[in-house]
């Protein structure tokens, strides 16, 4: 069974820049998954440190408002894995999940790290490329011309063992829509 992770769609993420286009791609797949009936798990990133934008009860740690209603199962994680310290595992195991599909912010960490957690644990895996997004770019790595995800999505494909998808090439393998 296929299941969705949306990883980290929080306020203190999606309101440090314009995201539009990448939350627009994430309602979209969540929608799909929805139609089908199969689940679609929210990851939460909290820190203990009152200065970060995720501390723990703060307005930055709540789910965006774009995504927040579709939101019936949360899972809360420290780390960038979904998996460390977590009970993804016991719930995917319950649900019969074998084939995960990766959304979310940041893209080089959150979503990376829970993207070979997954296939390390024998998940089938799929990265929907342009449905994550990051607060980071090419001055934050100092690497001028650095396209952050576009990097990272030609290393998962060039392992051979992390499907890497746009959102268009998602709908035509995937998607139940038109």
């Amino acid at each position: 069974m296929q299941a969705l992770l949306v990883i980290d769609v929080q306020n203190g993420i999606v309101e440090f820049d314009n995201f539009d286009e990448e939350l627009t791609l994430i309602q979209n797949v969540i929608k799909d998954f929805k139609k089908k009936e199969l689940p679609v798990i929210f990851i939460r990133h909290f820190d203990d440190a009152e200065e970060s934008p995720l501390f723990r009860g703060s307005r930055g740690s709540e789910l965006h408002e774009s995504v927040k209603e579709y939101a019936d199962c949360v899972i809360e994680k420290q780390t960038p894995s979904s998996f460390y310290k977590t009970d993804l595992a016991e719930k995917l195991k319950e649900l019969g999940v074998d084939h995960l599909f990766i959304t979310g912010f940041n893209t080089e960490f959150c979503c990376m790290f829970t993207a070979i957690a997954a296939y390390d644990r024998g998940y089938e895996v799929t990265f929907i490329e342009n449905a994550t997004g990051t607060v980071n770019n090419e001055e934050s790595y100092e690497m001028p011309g650095l396209d952050i995800r576009d990097f990272l999505g030609t290393v998962l494909h060039w392992s051979e063992v992390i499907e890497v998808l746009d959102y268009d090439e998602y709908v035509e393998a995937y998607s139940t829509s038109e």
